[in-house]
């Protein structure tokens, strides 16, 4: 599930605002969640060298913005990093694929982080094995071992895209420095395959009401909530908070796929599903845990790639998902994006739209062990 701000005000509409009153404009230039966007600014500001590059880190895409990871620091140069058990998303990732890929984008981001420094990592993925509770990765950092990292430069303008797409094409030289780490299909019968199924995935999401019911739990609808808990799906900004002060956007209304104030965002997500020019994929040949780690990083370096290209970069995740209500997607998807076998990892929307807002982070101290 991914909630855009448009898709709210698209059914709620402008008007109910106006029960906000005079004191609307004051009200509105108080509702950013200063607090929960302060990763941003404070990334690479830290001492020790293995901070800074986590403090990158943590920016970092990962579903349904959970931010999984947490870090101990080892000795004067390492560190152990594990996901959170308790940032699980059992309906819809029930086997930790998604998550896992999540870890990816963060050791990726990581290292390219400290290699801006000159700093290589020395990683040793799943060293106790892959049981409950194991750690994701040991790291070490070696100085004077590394050059920093061209797409590196756009990590502050990363975004993971939520609107709809404009109708101009992405060309074949604006996708070309998407290739070395993805599929990209610019039209096509696969890219007509993949927005199909995307869409019937979403939709098929939305009447599950245990797969809906773990996206609404993790709205954070306003600043207060957004600041307290920066995780899940933020749902900020003045009007939705005014909005959601008068009691139309509540969580009971979004829980209720059949209630206007739902069946508008889902209707609206179609519509910016459909409107990608292009998509893309990345597929493995097999799926173990390492894959997913790989896929991650793959997936890390595309939506740099695409940033630094111009275009935005949307996952769209539901046909990919491992529950029985999408597996008739998820196979359709894999007929048409891997049909010589495979695991797709990833569904990305390509195209041309407005840079959407900066996403809440948890700070890096609340995530270290």
């Amino acid at each position: 599930m991914t909630l855009s701000r448009r898709s709210f005000v698209a059914l709620l509409g402008g008007g109910t605002i106006a029960a906000a009153g005079g004191g609307a404009a004051a009200f509105a230039v108080t509702r950013t969640p200063h607090a929960a966007l302060a990763p941003w600014d404070m990334a690479g500001g830290y001492a020790d060298p293995r901070a800074r590059a986590l403090s990158w880190a943590l920016l970092a895409p990962n579903p349904h913005n959970r931010q999984p990871w947490t870090v101990r620091m080892d000795g004067d140069d390492g560190m152990t990093v594990w996901r959170d058990p308790d940032r699980d998303l059992p309906v819809t990732d029930p086997f930790g694929r998604q998550l896992t890929i999540g870890m990816g984008c963060f050791l990726e981001l990581a290292r390219m982080a400290a290699a801006q420094e000159g700093f290589a990592t020395e990683a040793r993925l799943f060293p106790d094995g892959e049981g409950p509770g194991d750690p994701i990765a040991h790291l070490r950092l070696i100085d004077d071992a590394a050059v920093p990292d061209p797409l590196f430069a756009h990590v502050l303008d990363r975004r993971s895209h939520k609107e709809p797409f404009r109708s101009d094409p992405v060309t074949p030289q604006a996708a070309a420095s998407l290739t070395p780490h993805c599929r990209v299909h610019l039209g096509g019968p696969v890219h007509a395959v993949l927005l199909e199924q995307a869409n019937a995935a979403h939709l098929a999401e939305a009447a599950t009401p245990a797969a809906w019911q773990e996206s609404i739990d993790l709205l954070r609808i306003g600043k207060a909530e957004i600041v307290a808990d920066p995780d899940g799906i933020d749902v900020g900004g003045p009007m939705l908070e005014a909005l959601a002060r008068l009691g139309v956007l509540t969580r009971e209304a979004a829980s209720d796929p059949n209630h206007p104030a739902a069946r508008g965002s889902i209707e609206a997500t179609s519509d910016a599903i459909l409107s990608a020019p292009a998509t893309t994929t990345i597929v493995t040949a097999t799926n173990t845990r390492l894959d997913q780690i790989e896929a991650g990083r793959l997936w890390l370096r595309q939506n740099l790639a695409a940033t630094g290209a111009g275009l935005a970069l949307r996952p769209v995740s539901q046909a990919l998902q491992e529950y029985a209500e999408v597996r008739p997607m998820h196979d359709a998807v894999h007929a048409a994006a891997a049909p010589d076998g495979g695991t797709v990892q990833m569904l990305g929307l390509l195209g041309h739209g407005a840079r959407t807002a900066r996403t809440p982070r948890w700070p890096l101290e609340s995530r270290m062990v």
